[in-house]
């Protein structure tokens, strides 16, 4: 086990349940997903079921969370998925699942860097602001870097403030539908019933649905530096599911009833980037469109936040446990953040970003898309060994819990997703918008590198035994 005392400890007691939420919310980012994730999910999908999508991928993130917060309370630290896995399964299978996660965060993030950097030049450059997408998303990174570095609650109110926004613009959308009496075919529940919900196109629906999720370990990760752990990362976890799942059901089903159940695909299929925004204009007024667009820019940038806060600990857990440079297991002496790992990170998106742009990779349709689909794919191969480490940790000892919670629940959980990745791996192209064989191979590439993390801590056992026994015990 690592011992650290002082400075080199993150401030505990520094955020609550709301904080830990807008983490989490933020990093599914809803006003990105459902104005940029949903349109496809419609016009590619099977159309009037995809309110319904978002139950079941719900239901799968509730059955994962019953095992999850089961264990929380026997884990400790910031290492997120890479301290349950190595609780459950040891040291090798725990780099491996970190490798995997860090590939799924860095990716989204890389993609979303670039996606800002996207509209963020269409906004700008009518006011005579014209850079280069990489010159755009250099600029947001060092505003990530700035407050990144602050106290963690910092981050915590700006990701509420941006969440609470997007959330009101869509709601004020959605109330507007249903006090209009929905479109041509009026009010129903379609969208919900099991015919609709399970028809054909349920499968290319979920590869859509499923990346709304990314973000979601987002709770455990705060864990050292939130109050009450063992009572509130739990609490979190239940709560940022279901807020995820009831607004994106909700916002679905009402722009389905706006353009009618049997209208909606060929709406979503004319102006994917119109769906929304054209709406909002004819029910709320052209000056919503202007609203939607700005915070569709502050969407992106607190998901950016969110992620580069979780990256920045699970490089500090990492360092901590002497996998990477020690330094960046230091935290900032004023703020209590790992501002060394958030250095780091930032030199690492900086060369990627770099390398895209040198190679005059297409921000949108290759930087962007390409980088979704990986990131969906490493997550859900991340969540496969959460769910099964859960029941492994608990076979050994139940510790008075119900094999209903931690066993059964956990079970159905890891079944549930690796039928998904399964799935996003299968529909991959249409994910990402390529047939290049670079992005074909993406499933194979998530595996391999698993595996290379798994072969890289055996070496360390043999190296160094002692090491390899105290990886994912934490900071004790």
């Amino acid at each position: 086990m690592t011992d650290m005392t002082g400075e080199s400890r993150l401030q505990g007691n520094s955020i609550g349940l709301a904080h830990i939420v807008f983490f989490v919310v933020a990093a599914a980012a809803p006003m990105t997903a459902v104005v940029g994730a949903t349109p496809p999910a419609f016009a590619f999908g099977n159309d009037a079921g995809v309110p319904g999508a978002f139950v079941l991928a719900g239901a799968l993130y509730l059955l994962f969370s019953v095992g999850y917060t089961a264990m929380t309370p026997h884990v400790t630290g910031a290492g997120g998925f890479f301290s349950y896995i190595s609780r459950g399964f040891g040291g090798a299978a725990g780099i491996a699942g970190a490798v995997m996660a860090l590939m799924a965060y860095f990716a989204i993030q890389i993609g979303i860097y670039a996606l800002f950097a996207v509209f963020m030049s269409a906004t700008m450059a009518p006011l005579g602001l014209d850079l280069p997408w990489w010159g755009w998303a250099l600029a947001v990174l060092a505003a990530v870097v700035f407050f990144g570095r602050r106290n963690i609650a910092i981050s915590g109110r700006i990701l509420g403030a941006c969440m609470l926004a997007e959330l009101a613009i869509l709601l004020l959308l959605d109330g507007a539908i249903i006090l209009n009496g929905g479109g041509p075919e009026g009010m129903s529940l379609a969208g919900f019933r099991p015919s609709e919900v399970f028809a054909p196109g349920l499968g290319v629906s979920m590869v859509f649905v499923l990346g709304a999720y990314v973000g979601f370990e987002a709770t455990a990760i705060f864990a050292e530096e939130a109050h009450r752990p063992e009572r509130t990362i739990p609490r979190a976890t239940y709560v940022a599911v279901l807020l995820i799942t009831g607004f994106y059901a909700l916002s679905t089903w009402a722009i389905s009833q706006h353009y009618g159940p049997s209208g909606v695909r060929a709406a979503a299929g004319a102006s994917l980037e119109g769906f929304y925004f054209d709406a909002a204009a004819e029910l709320l007024g052209p000056w919503s469109v202007q609203v939607m667009n700005l915070l569709l820019l502050t969407s992106l940038f607190a998901c950016l936040l969110s992620f580069h806060n979780t990256l920045n600990r699970y490089f500090y857990t990492l360092a901590a446990e002497s996998l990477l440079w020690r330094k960046m297991a230091h935290v900032h002496p004023a703020h209590g953040s790992p501002h060394v790992a958030g250095l780091v990170q930032a030199g690492l998106v900086a060369a990627i970003l770099a390398t895209f742009a040198l190679g005059r990779a297409d921000p949108y349709t290759v930087v962007f898309s390409w980088m979704a689909g990986l990131a969906v794919l490493a997550i859900l191969a991340t969540q496969i060994l959460v769910s099964a480490s859960v029941i492994r940790f608990f076979l050994r000892d139940r510790r008075g819990r119900s094999p209903l919670v931690v066993l059964a629940a956990p079970a159905l959980a890891t079944a549930g997703l690796a039928a998904a990745f399964a799935l996003v791996g299968a529909n991959i192209s249409m994910l990402t918008g390529s047939d290049s064989a670079i992005v074909l191979a993406f499933p194979l590439l998530v595996i391999a590198t698993g595996l290379a993390g798994g072969l890289a801590a055996l070496a360390i056992r043999r190296r160094d035994p002692a090491l390899y026994a105290g990886l994912g015990r934490g900071l004790d």
